[in-house]
């Protein structure tokens, strides 16, 4: 799937070049200023209706039906459009339509247009989906005024003739009131949606930034606003921003997803100033008496207070039975460190599993064993070995198997079990028989007995396997170090956690 979508800023013309060429490549410049000076992808949307067909004859020229004398007053043809579409590209954005009807769609095909738009007013529109859809441009989806069971059927019909598309949440009222902009929705399409880019479209009052603001921390990727120009006799509606106004949005966008973003790919960056800044209130472990060398400390030996050293022994640190390795003068810092056990590593690695299980919304009640499958000792668990939970084993087998980030399992095969793996969470790379399926979350990977086969995943997985009855000793390791393990030796189990 392209990037086209991702981090877009939208500014949506519609009627604001009132008609006139050159008014509306004044927008665009402005709008190019706007770009360049903040470094963005960003997009001018227009909007295309062929007037002789889009109305009916017997309402044309009419001051008495919403819209008319609007779309009537600023139309332009198709060589003015034309002109705008080059003065965008000029500008170094991105050109994009909504078409409001058929003729509409073949006007930004001839035109080359990168994307198309389907307005919340059009997005039931079937006849006129089933057009842009046969475009393979990439689609932008407003869905204002939907039900979600209305955006179900829209996800289906694009998702069936294999085009990309995105959904944009907004509120088709103009202006729209800041109580009734549920932003909570763009959560909702994100779960519903989670391979798709949602964004929002705005219409509440131009100088509120804060709401944009709450939509980049949502998570909307595609940002969008009527814009236009004023001048001595051109006033622009409640709902679209002038130049300055645009500014200050793009701005508010821009730190809102500096204030959001992670700053490393999976983990939260912790900077030397937050570690300095909680060390320095952190309680250090001091010893209240004399201590010899080899003496095992309760708690009564010792106290807790601040400041804390350099690699002196924290409060959170301190357990029963710390054993002195060397003598200390009452009052002293205690610098000793918390011996790695195979407890504490499993411990840890438990922790890990819950916390991916939890990510991934996997839910797992309470009548599940779990083991640890460690291969080469607990020592080399987050290197070699799998977490195996165990849900059902009878004629047919179900688990889930959960694969720490860089983890490997490595090759074996089974004489008696067939099994099924489907991809629930992560990356997982499948080795078989010497050749290598990369799977994505909902891929399925079967492997028949007497396959030799391996797993491993970059970023962590968690995926299901289906088989028939497990029976033990039935896998049969290719390196012989772990062939003559006996069985209890490489697996810890785990009853409760």
């Amino acid at each position: 799937m392209s990037k086209i979508f991702d981090d877009l800023f939208i500014f949506e013309m519609a009627n604001s070049h009132q008609g006139d060429v050159e008014h509306g490549k004044d927008i665009i410049y402005e709008m190019g200023k706007i770009a360049r000076k903040h470094n963005i992808k960003a997009a001018v949307k227009l909007q295309y209706r062929n007037l002789d067909s889009f109305i009916h004859p017997d309402y044309k020229g009419r001051t008495d039906v919403k819209h008319i004398p609007r779309f009537e007053s600023t139309r332009l043809t198709y060589e003015q459009f034309s002109e705008l579409v080059s003065a965008i590209r000029d500008e170094g954005m991105i050109a994009m339509s909504t078409p409001f009807d058929e003729d509409s769609v073949d006007w930004c095909m001839d035109q080359g247009l990168q994307i198309i738009k389907v307005a919340s007013c059009s997005a039931l529109d079937w006849p006129l989906l089933e057009k842009i859809a046969l475009t393979h441009k990439p689609i932008i989806i407003s869905v204002g005024g939907k039900t979600i069971s209305d955006i179900d059927k829209l996800y289906n019909y694009f998702t069936h003739r294999h085009c990309e598309f995105a959904f944009m949440h907004c509120i088709a009222e103009y202006p729209a009131p800041i109580e009734r902009l549920q932003l909570d929705f763009i959560d909702k399409l994100k779960r519903r949606y989670p391979d798709n880019v949602i964004g929002y479209s705005g219409h509440e009052d131009p100088d509120n930034n804060i709401i944009p603001m709450m939509a980049v921390a949502k998570g909307a990727k595609i940002l969008e606003r009527h814009v236009g120009l004023p001048t001595d006799t051109i006033k622009l509606n409640a709902y679209s921003m002038n130049p300055e106004q645009a500014d200050k949005w793009v701005s508010s966008i821009l730190e809102a997803k500096e204030i959001c973003k992670m700053k490393k790919e999976t983990e939260r960056y912790i900077s030397q100033e937050e570690i300095d800044s909680l060390n320095s209130l952190t309680r250090g472990v001091y010893v209240k008496h004399d201590v010899e060398e080899g003496q095992e400390l309760k708690r009564e030996d010792v106290f807790f207070a601040m400041p804390n050293h350099e690699r002196q022994m924290t409060s959170g640190e301190f357990y029963d039975g710390v054993v002195a390795s060397r003598a200390y003068k009452a009052n002293e810092e205690l610098h000793e460190k918390k011996p790695i056990t195979n407890t504490n590593l499993a411990r840890s690695v438990i922790h890990d599993v819950k916390g991916m299980l939890y990510e991934a919304k996997i839910y797992l009640g309470d009548n599940f064993e779990a083991e640890l499958s460690h291969h080469y000792g607990m020592k080399h668990f987050r290197q070699y070995g799998a977490v195996i939970i165990n849900i059902v084993n009878r004629e047919y087998c179900k688990k889930l198997i959960a694969v720490l980030p860089g983890q490997k399992h490595p090759v074996h095969m089974h004489k008696v079990k067939e099994e099924t793996f489907q991809l629930l969470y992560g990356d997982l790379q499948v080795e078989i028989e010497g050749k290598t399926f990369e799977l994505k979350p909902g891929d399925i990977q079967t492997i028949l007995r007497g396959e030799k086969h391996a797993f491993t995943s970059k970023t962590g997985a968690v995926f299901e396997e289906i088989s028939t009855t497990h029976v033990k000793n039935d896998s049969y390791y290719d390196d012989p170090q772990i062939a003559k393990l006996d069985l209890m030796e490489r697996k810890t189990k785990v009853y409760k956690w």
